[in-house]
């Protein structure tokens, strides 16, 4: 067909997610408060432990105990003394939790995945005057909240700029379908793609099914009767994903438009493969892609650990682990003066050298671009390019 477009590209925005916990209830926290230690600081990790984003709160745990064990006597004598809880990818859980932990005295929360719950723990952070560092949560509006909300992993602007530059450069008029789930992460993709793509002379609209939906036959339906020309995927949700893909492939939608979409956990590799064979894909993190001393780190950290290796949101909970431990090394337990010490910081991540930007807390960082490759039975990641920071950095979006 000769609109299609001579690539395709894949942006799954890879992390919805939520954190939170369960607040009150012994059995949803792991509290070492009772050590003694001197200059401890307390801190809250919420996270989903359980629930539909379960396995990338998982990613985001390990790379955080990573973080911890990598920073360890070097946080200004100060020890870092984490609470863990389950949100149950639950946003009132989280939002208790947060409650909870502000309550008794916590003054730095960490971990959180889920846009829609980021979003709404970050004016908490302002209201109480604590430190708040949002995970792998990817809603741009997370940047430029207010001045003590930060974020540790990527925002979806900077998933849709890394595939701008995989598209076709003088590539114009063509109908974009954003198809995604009904919630902040959805929304946040259809507004990037129309904000970058929209401006180039596509066209975009979108097609956005209830959050968990078990029966996505009549959404790749309506996507297959769009006459789209791309299909831009943008799905969080682990619980449905295979589903998701099943129906698409059930309706032909790959040979009937470009695959627009981004490199999920290996999980999804066997699934994602056969309908992106010799396609470059955008990616958020792939342990195989960056080569410097803390992603090496990272790596023999969980082959001894976890007997794995890292996945899509490890490094997200490792740059948490990092913030935290320059947060109090440099502000002691003054949370402006930890806000003060992360604004304007460049360090060396697991992805590559990082910066936070001080006018809005953007998290400045590499993107990748690969190919899903089979062999011996299943697929496996080819790196293709490293996209530097500069060239997939949002708009400075000032605080409100």
């Amino acid at each position: 067909m000769s609109a299609r477009w001579t690539r395709s590209t894949l942006l799954v925005a890879g992390l919805a997610l939520v954190a939170a916990g369960l607040a009150g209830t012994a059995a949803a926290r792991v509290d070492a408060r009772g050590q003694s230690a001197a200059k401890k600081v307390n801190i809250a990790f919420i996270y989903p432990k359980t629930g539909g984003l379960a396995a990338f709160g998982q990613e985001e745990f390990d790379g955080f105990q990573a973080g911890l064990a990598y920073t360890k006597g070097t946080c200004g004598g100060y020890t870092i003394n984490p609470t863990y809880i389950d949100d149950a990818t639950d946003p009132a859980t989280a939002i208790n939790a947060f409650k909870s932990e502000v309550g008794q005295g916590v003054k730095i929360i960490a971990g959180t995945g889920s846009s829609g719950i980021a979003l709404q723990l970050g004016p908490l952070a302002a209201q109480n005057n604590v430190l708040y560092i949002s995970g792998a949560a990817a809603a741009d509006a997370i940047t430029g909240l207010n001045r003590n909300t930060f974020r540790a992993g990527r925002q979806t602007l900077q998933d849709v700029l890394d595939a701008a530059n995989i598209f076709p450069p003088k590539s114009s008029g063509k109908k974009i379908v954003v198809f995604a789930e009904d919630t902040a992460f959805g929304a946040g993709n259809v507004a990037a793609v129309q904000l970058v793509f929209g401006s180039k002379g596509h066209t975009v609209s979108k097609i956005l099914s209830p959050f968990g939906a078990a029966d996505l036959t009549p959404y790749a339906q309506q996507l297959k009767n769009s006459n789209a020309d791309a299909a831009f995927v943008a799905w969080a949700n682990t619980t449905n994903s295979a589903a998701m893909w099943q129906a698409l492939q059930q309706q032909g939608i790959s040979k009937q438009m470009t695959i627009v979409t981004g490199l999920a956990n290996r999980a999804s590799y066997d699934a994602l493969g056969p309908l992106v064979q010799g396609v470059t894909l955008l990616s958020h993190y792939v342990y195989k892609a960056p080569h410097n001393a803390v992603n090496t780190y990272l790596i023999k950290w969980m082959a001894k650990n976890r007997h794995s290796v890292p996945d899509l949101f490890t490094p997200d909970g490792f740059v948490t682990a990092q913030m935290i431990c320059r947060a109090v090394a440099k502000g002691g337990t003054d949370t402006s003066k930890q806000i003060s010490a992360l604004e304007g910081w460049q360090f060396l991540a697991p992805k590559g050298k990082q910066r936070i930007r001080p006018q809005d807390h953007a998290m400045l960082q590499p993107m990748f671009q690969v190919q899903l490759v089979p062999g011996n039975g299943h697929f496996a990641v080819k790196v293709l390019k490293t996209v530097s920071p500069g060239n997939v950095q949002p708009p400075i979006t000032p605080f409100k």
